[in-house]
């Protein structure tokens, strides 16, 4: 391999937090790297999805907080513009040149533009400017491509301009009439904060007969519970069967397989991720672009002969998760350093990875929900013998305190051959603090036993540890 200002140890395509995770790593591992975007540097979760979404989150949770506590008075609606401009400056008004200036101190080569596989160790870079850009590895190459929003093969939908969550967590303004279409977790958070932002006419269109179906049943309940609460209008059981929005920007008019017709002023498509594997090259390498591309424990890919190629991340298909992904990137990076120096005793711990044993997850709805490990049904699918332990959290002082009238319930998952935890699931308001916890006990697989000993504090919410404890019979 020719050497020069082009060849790199590892490369990198993609610049979001999983990329940047695993540039960091091989340059903290001894290693050189450059680093391949083509939109912001920063990726979709600093800009499009979880950083903003829960800038327009939080407002709506803390005046619903105002609303419950007695004795603090009567609140004005939410202040959108305010609410936005906030937005605006938690993704640093869309600008990524803070993130590629933390790139190129690493120190790592940032090159702006469209990355694809050219052959073994090989990427070419469609430059802004014009033309081709040729890098080359001498150690291995790393796909961090991610995922975009997936839009349904619907009559008409495309050509209605539909909201993803791109435009829901960028918009300026507030769409009076929405329709939403999916019951996932960017549906439910994003009806909920463009409902309290001004979307009063809010529908949810939902194919399944229940919300947030990859959760515990009680989840998706209790959140259907809020959301029709606060006057949004839930349809389960409904698919898409035509979508057209009428000349000039009109309204979008949708039917729905039971011959139902709504009308609002913008229709938002929150239906699952379509995975970052085309149009990066894959086939100069002997792969197919048609599905997640499989590793092995170490994020190799497994259909690359010489162990090269590395995808970490959303392409992967593990766990759609951005600090999954930038576990996996750690993980990643840390195997590339190794393997470079000749290191292959010095290996990272790869046999218990925390993507096997269940990824902790929140939702930021009103009730969150906070989960990690195995539901009641995968445990139970996957051969263990279970036992379900549940409790009301509201039954708990601490609760009580922060909350007036606290709804909200907890779920332990255990495996009675080894007495430990599985899975765990909170749903309530602020139960998001309940959750590392949760997910050390299941990581770690902590004996229920041991566990008892981690004393909860009075008056707090993480009493309930106790109650569910005692529950079970400890």
């Amino acid at each position: 391999m020719a050497e020069g200002n082009d060849v790199f140890d590892v490369i990198v395509i993609g610049a979001g937090p999983v990329g940047e995770n695993a540039a960091a790593r091989v340059v903290h591992g001894g290693l050189t790297a450059a680093v391949v975007e083509e939109r912001l540097v920063g990726g979709e979760c600093n800009y499009y999805a979880c950083v903003p979404s829960k800038a327009l989150l939080w407002p709506m949770e803390l005046a619903t907080e105002v609303d419950r506590m007695p004795g603090l008075g009567l609140r004005g609606p939410i202040e959108a513009p305010a609410v936005f401009a906030r937005r605006d400056e938690v993704v640093s008004h869309f600008d990524d040149s803070g993130y590629v200036n933390w790139l190129e101190k690493l120190p790592a080569t940032f090159v702006r533009g469209r990355g694809r596989l050219a052959g073994p160790l090989r990427v070419d870079v469609a430059v802004p400017e014009g033309g081709t850009r040729s890098l080359s590895a001498r150690h291995a190459v790393v796909l961090a491509t991610g995922s975009a929003p997936a839009i349904p093969d619907v009559p008409g939908l495309r050509e209605a301009r539909p909201w993803t969550n791109r435009e829901a967590t960028s918009t300026r303004q507030t769409p009076k009439r929405l329709i939403v279409i999916g019951g996932g977790p960017v549906a439910c958070e994003m009806t909920q904060a463009l409902h309290a932002l001004g979307a009063v006419e809010s529908t949810v269109l939902v194919r399944e007969d229940r919300l947030l179906t990859r959760t515990e049943p009680f989840a998706g309940e209790l959140v259907a519970r809020s959301l029709a609460e606060s006057g949004i209008d839930l349809r389960f059981g409904r698919s898409l069967a035509r979508v057209e929005r009428q000349a000039n920007g009109g309204p979008v008019m949708v039917q729905t397989d039971d011959g139902s017709r709504f009308e609002a002023d913008e229709i938002l498509v929150a239906t699952g991720r379509r995975l970052g594997v085309y149009d990066i090259g894959l086939e100069t390498v002997g792969m197919r672009p048609d599905g997640p591309i499989e590793v092995d424990a170490s994020m190799r890919a497994t259909a690359v002969p010489d162990g090269w190629l590395y995808a970490v991340g959303d392409v992967n298909g593990l766990n759609l998760l951005t600090h999954m992904g930038k576990y996996q990137a750690r993980i990643c990076g840390d195997v590339i350093a190794a393997r470079a120096h000749g290191r292959t005793d010095d290996l990272p711990s790869l046999r218990d990875r925390a993507d096997a044993l269940g990824a902790p997850q929140v939702i930021f709805t009103d009730p969150q929900v906070c989960a990690v490990g195995r539901t009641e049904a995968q445990a139970r699918a996957d051969g263990f013998r279970t036992r379900i332990v549940d409790h009301d959290i509201g039954a708990i002082v601490g609760a009580q305190l922060q909350v007036p009238g606290y709804v909200g319930r907890a779920r332990l998952v255990v495996d009675e051959d080894r007495r430990v935890l599985l899975g765990a699931t909170f749903v309530g308001p602020a139960a998001a603090d309940l959750l590392h916890g949760a997910t050390i006990a299941v990581s770690a697989e902590i004996p229920l036993e041991k566990l008892w000993h981690a004393v909860p504090t009075f008056p707090t919410t993480s009493e309930i540890w106790l109650n569910l404890l005692q529950e079970y019979g400890l």
